[in-house]
């Protein structure tokens, strides 16, 4: 049986994804999503590609999550599914991209500067 995988990024979070055809079965670390992701929405966002193909109980998904936070990490998942989907049909292409679950988003935290207590906070000035 032929494996499909994706990468998805966001963050610092890094969800490696290998999609197989299944029953709907989703493993993250060797746990089950509705054990790893408490919250109904982040199951829904790691859903999304998906659902968008009426899919939900086409695939069997495995996947290690690393690094970041737990929504971090579930919109990683999101756009590793949705590589891996078009991975297995280019012509899956368009409706992820129409839905931009293909757009990988760049935001990430800006670093400390040093003689500032964060990145852009400055200290109280203090004329005397």
């Amino acid at each position: 049986m032929q494996v499909y995988n994706g990468l998805g990024r966001r963050k610092s979070a890094v969800a490696r994804v290998y999609l197989r055809e299944g029953k709907g079965n989703i493993t993250i670390n060797g746990r089950d999503l509705k054990e790893y992701f408490s919250s109904e929405l982040l199951h829904y966002v790691v859903k999304q590609p998906l659902m968008v193909l009426n899919a939900t109980e086409g695939f069997d998904i495995k996947a290690t999550l690393d690094g970041g936070g737990i929504t971090g990490q579930a919109e990683a998942l999101r756009l590793g599914i949705a590589r891996a989907l078009v991975e297995y049909n280019e012509a899956n292409r368009a409706i992820m991209r129409a839905n931009g679950f293909l757009t990988r988003d760049p935001r990430e935290v800006e670093r400390k500067k040093p003689g500032r207590p964060k990145a852009r906070k400055r200290f109280q000035f203090s004329k005397r």
